[in-house]
């Protein structure tokens, strides 16, 4: 669920929304990773001037861990870094 909350807002403000891919892995039951691959532009606009755009992302997500119990990290990285 957090993962498609934030692959749509990523979408919303890249140039280039059909190259946002979001990952997530569970690293344990309290612990999950997910990484926003988008277009190199795009990863300047997602994390925004000073870090503004993802520290509200994380914002957000962080509302979820009081429901579901469980910590994310977001990290943000260009598309040709993402695992084949």
């Amino acid at each position: 669920m957090v993962e498609h909350f934030i692959a749509d807002f990523a979408r919303l403000i890249a140039a280039e929304p059909d190259q946002i891919e979001v990952t997530r892995e569970d690293v344990d039951r309290d612990f999950s990773e997910i990484v926003i691959y988008a277009n190199q532009q795009d990863v300047g606009k997602i994390i925004g001037k000073d870090g503004n755009m993802i520290n509200s992302i994380k914002t957000v997500v962080s509302g979820c861990k009081a429901k579901d119990g469980i910590s994310y990290r977001i990290l943000v990285k260009p598309i040709d870094e993402r695992p084949r």
